[in-house]
């Protein structure tokens, strides 16, 4: 036994986080690591930003992305998976459609209260673009409390 998850606990924790952080690459060859919320659908990751954002731009020139979600505070707790692959725009009407029921489902409890201030709507007006992470064979994964597992089992 590793400290690798396998792809029902990768699924799983995917599914339960709450930030992800996406990294695309600038057009200069630089990574550009930024925080976005997401859903998983059908083993893919799917995220949605304002549709005038540099990651959409940044995603059109390069599809190339890292996905990486965390979670824990000390050594025993981390925990994490760190997909690479190719992110790609998402047109298709019922996967829009799903995506937003999911997003809905997952965020309104964190959603700003009341109405959207007026700099808020200008900054994000335009609509949003939903991106989808098509994943590399392999994910990076490790779940540090594993070790402890292992420990107790050897005694």
């Amino acid at each position: 036994m590793g400290v690798r998850l396998d792809e029902t606990e990768v699924r799983e924790f995917l599914t339960r986080g709450h930030t992800g952080i996406i990294t695309s690459l600038r057009a200069d060859g630089w990574p550009v690591s930024l925080p976005i919320w997401y859903v998983v659908l059908d083993d893919h990751v799917y995220v949605r930003t304002p549709t005038k954002s540099k990651k959409v731009g940044r995603i059109e020139k390069d599809g190339r992305v890292s996905f990486l979600v965390e979670s824990g505070k000390a050594w025993k707790e981390l925990k994490a998976v760190v997909i690479t692959g190719r992110a790609a725009i998402v047109e298709d009407e019922e996967t829009l459609a799903r995506v937003d029921v999911a997003m809905g489902e997952k965020y309104n409890a964190y959603a700003a209260p009341g109405t959207t201030p007026k700099a808020t709507r200008k900054h994000y007006g335009g609509g949003s673009t939903v991106m989808r992470i098509d994943p590399a064979k392999h994910h990076l994964t490790w779940d540090n409390a594993k070790i402890r597992m292992q420990e107790k089992s050897a005694r």
